[in-house]
């Protein structure tokens, strides 16, 4: 039987949506957000020759810098004061992540709930300064050294570089803040996906300038633009399932009354990791490949096969990048979930899984079943990431080298969004039903 919440969810309409002023003016202020976002990386940096700066990036197409170009929106590409986007953040709190498995004292304020994750987060965003000033710094070096890109180099260049690109990672993290607290979804995921989203068009215009010039079949496209239809249904599917574990709680007696006897379930993800194990597996990947790019003059030749070896579409990369897909999803969800803590916290409420022992045993059993989910999600994750990256090879479609991380980016961020929407639209119908009541009581008295 659906619960109440699905009913009216089921009994959504427009006229619902037409009276959540409240959810109205949170879409209004993420899309005005989103739009200064996007502005940002148009914004060029002081002191870069543009010319330049397109002819470079232009040779290294297909390398790491592709990479972070299209989770920053494209603002690589342009060199604008967002080109560092939102990664010294993710990277920040990942590593933040990483350290409280093994920092008691972190560990501590994990447990300690509200507060605890306030602090945490005052630390991800000092990392998040850290990071980003190392960054723009290496990239101010780097740029010098990148023919003629820099009008003046020296160090002028390098400390207006550090200020402007740390300054605008900040801003963009504090913009996805404002838009979690006051907007509808996940700002940072938002920014990000807004990004992709952009370069769209001229994904688009590029592509079919290839037909137009007989380069791509037109039968070839539609194929391809059919196959991602239905990859984006997979992804949807695949990314709303779970393996819900019954959990059981006991009956217990105070005074005459019986609380408890319900039963629940603890869900847990197909895809627990989300993107993060193809953006690591394609960042190391592609590592050699931009090293030789930006000096090519200088490397030896074996360095030059395995950049050959490791383009986008050939056999190597294939294997290396679906082992590097399997590696991280068990690496990476080994960090966000911890069966110990779980089981613990279930044995503090009462709860058990039934046949299950409470303790230690539960913290088998649900590690046991998460790495049989995790196998099936590192395999999910594998297939959708591998299949854009072998037709790009194979019809030498650069364009589709990314789609599989894009794809799963917007599909993940999408669902999230519209999830969060119809919460605030279920909490709207929710108040309307209990002003109702109130007024109906109240004539009834």
């Amino acid at each position: 039987m659906p619960s109440a919440a699905e009913q009216l969810a089921a009994n959504f309409n427009l006229s619902a949506f037409a009276k959540a002023t409240e959810l109205k003016q949170r879409i209004l202020f993420t899309a005005l957000a989103l739009v200064v976002a996007r502005l940002g990386t148009y914004i060029p940096m002081p002191g870069i020759d543009a010319a330049e700066l397109a002819r470079q990036i232009q040779q290294q197409q297909g390398s790491l810098l592709d990479v972070f170009n299209l989770l920053a929106g494209g603002a690589i590409g342009r060199m604008a004061i967002f080109a560092l986007g939102i990664m010294p953040y993710i990277s920040s709190s990942i590593i933040i992540q990483l350290m409280t498995t093994v920092s008691p004292t972190l560990e501590q304020l994990k447990k300690e709930g509200e507060a605890g994750r306030k602090q945490i987060n005052q630390y991800t965003r000092y990392g998040t300064v850290m990071l980003a000033a190392v960054q723009a710094y290496a990239i101010a070096i780097g740029l010098e050294q990148w023919g003629s890109v820099v009008i003046a180099p020296g160090f002028a260049f390098r400390i207006s570089t550090v200020i402007t690109l740390t300054g605008g990672t900040i801003f963009l993290m504090w913009l996805g803040e404002q838009i979690t607290a006051r907007g509808v979804g996940n700002g940072i995921s938002l920014i990000i996906m807004a990004g992709i989203i952009a370069r769209l068009p001229t994904f688009l215009v590029q592509v079919f300038e290839q037909v137009r010039t007989g380069a791509l079949n037109p039968a070839l496209i539609i194929a391809m633009f059919a196959l991602f239809g239905s990859l984006i249904g997979f992804v949807v599917f695949m990314e709303r399932a779970q393996r819900r574990l019954l959990v059981q709680y006991p009956k217990r007696q105070q005074g005459n009354r019986v609380f408890g006897g319900e039963s629940s379930h603890l869900p847990l993800k197909i895809n627990v990791a989300g993107v993060i194990p193809p953006i690591f597996a394609s960042s190391l990947l592609l590592l050699p490949t931009t090293v030789a790019n930006f000096n090519a003059a200088n490397i030896p030749g074996w360095l030059q096969n395995i950049v050959v070896l490791l383009g986008h579409g050939k056999p190597l990369f294939i294997i290396l990048y679906a082992l590097g897909i399997i590696f991280f999803c068990f690496f990476y969800t080994a960090i966000v979930f911890n069966p110990e803590e779980t089981a613990d916290n279930l044995k503090k409420y009462g709860g058990f899984i039934p046949g299950i022992r409470p303790g230690k045993r539960t913290a088998e059993y649900i590690d046991y079943v998460l790495t049989r989910v995790t196998v099936v999600g590192s395999i999910y994750l594998t297939g959708v990431c591998l299949i854009p990256e072998i037709i790009g090879g194979a019809y030498n479609v650069q364009q589709f080298a990314f789609g599989g991380t894009s794809l799963l980016i917007v599909v993940s961020v999408t669902m999230d969004t519209v999830a969060q929407i119809q919460s605030h639209l279920i909490a709207q119908q929710y108040e309307g039903l209990i002003r109702k009541a109130r007024l109906k009581g109240a004539r009834l008295k």
